[in-house]
Parts: C-alpha cells; sequence; structure tokens
C-alpha cells in the first residue's frame, strides 16, 4: 500500500488512494490501520488537506467493502453462509466463490470516479484552510511516509515473482491435461469446472503463504520457518472473533433450517411479493436499500448475513433469482452506509487519526464529512444493480441473475 501511493502524481492522488483503498480489503483490517493514516500524511506533502485524505481511503476501504478486482475472504465468508442458506430450497447447493467475480470488479470501476468526484469537488472544498505546522513543513506521522528501504523493495519483487509461480501453477491445473481441478467426466461444462470453483480458498491460501514467506525471506524479517509458524499462530489469535462468530451463526442456520421456520418465511414472502408485481430489477434495488439501513445498526457484514441470510436467499430464489444476486445486492448495501455508522468498528479509529490532525474533530463532524460519500455510492450501488439485472449480466463464471428450481426442488 505504501509503495503503491507514495508516488502518485498530485492530480492523481486521489484515485490512486482510493484504488488501493477498495484493492487493500484483500489484507483485511491492514487497510484501516495501514492506508487511512498515510493517506492524510500524503495529503499533507502533497499541500492538500489530510483530512481529505483520510475521508478518500475511508470511503475507500469501507464504503467500497466488496469492490475488488479480484475475490477474496469476504467472498469466501459470504458464500458459505450463502451455501448453507440456499440449500432449504435447492439440497446439495454448492456456493461459487467466484459468483460475485465480475460484480464486485464494476463495483470498483464505478466507485471509483463517484469517491474521486466526491473528494475533490464536494468534501476538501468544505474543509477548512489546513497549515502544517513546524512553519508549513510536511508533516511525518510514524514514519509511515518514508521511502522504502532496499530490503523492502526487495522483499517486494521476491513477493511479486512468488505470486507469479503460484499463479502459473494454478493455470496449469485448469488449463493443463488431465489436471485436478477439470472433472473430465462430468456431463455439462459447469460441472465440469466445479473441482475449480471450490478450489480458490486453497489457492488464495497458497498464494498469501508464498508471498508473504518470499517477502519475509527477502526483506529479513523471516528467519526460518518457526517464524512463518509463529506468525500464523499470530493471525488466528486475530481470527478469534470471526471463529466464534461463526460457530453461533452456523448453529443459528442449522437451528432455523430445522424448525422449517424459513420455509414457511420463504414461502409466503414470495407469494406476497409476487401478488405485488414488483419487477426484479425493483425488488433487488429494495435488498439494497434495506441492507444499508440495517447496516447503521449491525456493523458486522458476515453477522448481518447470517441473519437475514436464512429468509432472504431462499425466498429470491422462490422468485427466480439466484443466490449469487441476492449476495451481490446484499454486498451492494453492507458497504455504502459503513462510513456513516459510529457503530462500525473501525469508526472510533478513523476518527482518532482524524483528530491528530484537527483537535477539535469530533462524531459529528466524521459523520458529516462521509455523508456524501454514502448517499452517492449508494445511488449509482442502485443504478448498478438495478442495470446488471435489468440487462441480465453475467455475475461470475457460471453465475447469472435468474435461478431455476431444480425438478425435485417444489
Amino acid at each position: 500500500m505504501r509503495s503503491g501511493v507514495r508516488g502518485a502524481p498530485k492530480f492523481l492522488l486521489t484515485p490512486v488512494v482510493a484504488f488501493v483503498a477498495m484493492m487493500g480489503n484483500l489484507a483485511a483490517d491492514a487497510a484501516y490501520v495501514v492506508l487511512i493514516p498515510l493517506s492524510a500524511v500524503l495529503y499533507a506533502a502533497a499541500g492538500r488537506h489530510p483530512i481529505a485524505g483520510i475521508a478518500a481511503s475511508f470511503a475507500g476501504v469501507s464504503g467500497g467493502f466488496s469492490a475488488n478486482l479480484l475475490p477474496g475472504q469476504l467472498d469466501a465468508l459470504l458464500f458459505g453462509i450463502t451455501e448453507a442458506a440456499a440449500e432449504q430450497v435447492a439440497p446439495g447447493s454448492n456456493a461459487n466463490i467466484a459468483g460475485n467475480w465480475f460484480f464486485i470488479a464494476a463495483m470498483l470501476v464505478v466507485f471509483l470516479p463517484v469517491i474521486w468526484a466526491v473528494t475533490d469537488l464536494i468534501v476538501e472544498p468544505r474543509l477548512k484552510r489546513f497549515t502544517p505546522p513546524d512553519g508549513g513543513a510536511a508533516v511525518t506521522l510514524a514514519g509511515i511516509d518514508a521511502p522504502l528501504s532496499k530490503k523492502e523493495a526487495r522483499g517486494l519483487g521476491a513477493a511479486g515473482l512468488a505470486s507469479l509461480l503460484v499463479c502459473a501453477l494454478w493455470a496449469i491445473f485448469v488449463f493443463g491435461p488431465g489436471t485436478p481441478l477439470v472433472d473430465e467426466e462430468a456431463a455439462s461444462a459447469p460441472a465440469r469446472l466445479t473441482p475449480f470453483y471450490q478450489s480458490p480458498v486453497g489457492g488464495f491460501f497458497l498464494l498469501f503463504l508464498a508471498a508473504g514467506w518470499a517477502y519475509g525471506a527477502a526483506a529479513g524479517t523471516v528467519k526460518n520457518h518457526r517464524d512463518i509458524v509463529r506468525m500464523m499462530s499470530e493471525a488466528m489469535g486475530d481470527l478469534s472473533y470471526y471463529l466464534i462468530l461463526a460457530f453461533a451463526a452456523a448453529h443459528f442456520v442449522a437451528m432455523f433450517n430445522w424448525s422449517n421456520l424459513g420455509l414457511i418465511f420463504d414461502v409466503q414472502g414470495a407469494e406476497a411479493i409476487e401478488r405485488s408485481g414488483l419487477p426484479m430489477p425493483v425488488l433487488l434495488s429494495l435488498i439494497v436499500v434495506f441492507t444499508a439501513s440495517i447496516n447503521i445498526f449491525i456493523g458486522s457484514a458476515s453477522a448481518k448475513w447470517a441473519l437475514i441470510a436464512p429468509v432472504l436467499v431462499p425466498m429470491m430464489m422462490l422468485l427466480g433469482i439466484s443466490p449469487e444476486m441476492t449476495t451481490a445486492a446484499y454486498r451492494v448495501g453492507d458497504g455504502v452506509t459503513n462510513i456513516i455508522s459510529p457503530l462500525m468498528v473501525y469508526f472510533p479509529l478513523v476518527l482518532t487519526f482524524a483528530q491528530r490532525w484537527r483537535t477539535d474533530f469530533g462524531l459529528g463532524s466524521l459523520t458529516a464529512l462521509m455523508l456524501p460519500y454514502s448517499v452517492w455510492l449508494l445511488i449509482i450501488g442502485l443504478c448498478l444493480t438495478f442495470g446488471w439485472v435489468y440487462l441480465d449480466l453475467p455475475l461470475g463464471p457460471d453465475a447469472g441473475v435468474g435461478f431455476t428450481l431444480p425438478p425435485d426442488g417444489g
């Protein structure tokens, strides 16, 4: 992240920061901790208001939470819940982790100019003129804007080579003859690619492991395999919150399925919606608005999805909407109001970053600062969802907007 944004020209600083912020979600929480304070430093060094940098990066990391050019850990998490919910209507459903790949890439493309325009045309002009301390010198925050050292540059090069090797190996497994990721005996093309659709979780694990180990070995931060074990143990400690949440969510979904309440709600709700005559694009747009509304009160993406997916996914399937499309609509609404919710777990951290530059910057100031991003991201997200359904575009490999019940799934 530091290497990607430091060399950006002044007039491209905002789009570069927004792009790296959205891509930074592949690194999970690191984007909040690293990129947001770094953006403030870079804006100050460029003679621009540092809080505008905080706003742009916060909008990219959190407002564009699902927008990315690649599927990542969030896809694996959400589609695991989607698969369990879809089994109420279609037993034996297999979630495709790349089922929203094309959609989230399009989200990045359309959200990038929105964040750029809102930052440069709305947010930054409203901020009071910023006078850097120390007689106008650029401010350095704990050395975070320092250039890369030789070891760090060497580590990034090694990590890039390791990533290319893993991707090349993955491509051989897909396109080579007799590979384990293609079922040659399956009857249809989608069925032949089922092993490939199930492989990204393991593939991403190997990708990040190889890249991280190569970087550490070249940069000198990893001496031997014991360092890798220690770092992975620390990472599992960070995952303890998710493991507890997943345990509770799994029991909730299982009990909900066992009670058949979900099936009752699904059938009754589907019949009521069908009688209303709402077009599919309007229906999915309402899901976006509904998700954006409850997201203000429940910040966790997985917690919300674990609560509403057992009802929402099967109900939409009964109306002819695929689980992938329902998940995509949920993801649009989930991100756009993160940045105005004080209950979002990183909201106080971002406020602390802003107060390093303006001591009088309070909770209401941050909410008001981020409100234009939330409004415009919601509007563009709704347009994207509406247009995607109207044009019936593929959401990802072997993932479309519509859904047809299996012969025995009535």
